[in-house]
């Protein structure tokens, strides 16, 4: 039924909330931190909370990249009274980015998932907004470049998912029909409404449950694990 998958990266594949902990710890301690956040879990609550709601307001373009970059990190500087310098936060976010390059946490079944869509001959392309200094090194730490036909960024489509025009492009770069497309990612607004605008059928991964208040996906999973039910 169909001949294309594209794929989220970011919390469907590659576990950016457990290797973003880790990645951030790093910073905590670099920059001494702990002078001003004395509990690291607090603190990444905290970043990790904000950080989330930044990037919801990117996907619907109301924050600009070096807006969502600057102010994730001059939120908690600010906070405690510390200047948030342009200087000072590009020093913590290419701190952030070296770290979080090198994690190589998947989601569960990731791999697995990955070899199975392999053996049925599914062409797999990335469909990401995330950022390009980051999202290619981050497969090859993990070890799943190998696996993908191609990686399609928001940056090089000019327009961040889950605006139509970035599924759009993406039928068009791989040559795809909507109606022999699906997409597979966590993200309900980003990922599944944004496929649903242009007639591709989606895999919404709910591994928290997340309450479903919009359209129905196509497909609902828990776990990587049942996909290949589906596929």
């Amino acid at each position: 039924m169909y001949k294309t998958v594209f794929i989220d990266l970011d919390d469907t594949l590659w576990d950016f909330s457990g290797n973003s902990k880790i990645a951030m710890k790093h910073v905590y301690e670099q920059f001494g931190l702990s002078r001003y956040y004395s509990d690291y879990e607090d603190f990444f609550t905290l970043y990790h909370t904000r950080n989330n709601e930044l990037w919801a307001l990117f996907h619907h373009s109301r924050l600009t990249k070096e807006q969502l970059m600057h102010e994730r990190i001059g939120f908690f500087l600010r906070r405690v009274g510390l200047n948030d310098s342009p200087k000072l936060v590009n020093e913590i976010n290419d701190s952030y980015f070296s770290s979080l390059k090198r994690q190589s946490g998947l989601r569960p079944y990731a791999l697995e998932l990955l070899q199975y869509l392999t053996r049925k001959s599914y062409p797999l392309f990335i469909l990401s907004n995330g950022f390009s200094e980051v999202q290619f090194a981050k497969m090859e730490t993990a070890g799943i470049s190998k696996f993908f036909s191609g990686v399609i960024l928001s940056e090089e489509a000019g327009v961040n998912k889950p605006h139509p025009d970035i599924f759009n492009y993406a039928l068009k770069k791989t040559g795809s029909l909507p109606n022999e497309t699906i997409m597979i990612g966590d993200n309900y607004d980003a990922d599944i409404i944004g496929a649903q605008t242009v007639g591709i059928d989606q895999i919404y991964y709910n591994p928290n449950h997340n309450e479903i208040t919009s359209s129905k996906p196509t497909y609902t999973v828990s776990s990587l694990i049942e996909i290949p039910d589906i596929l």
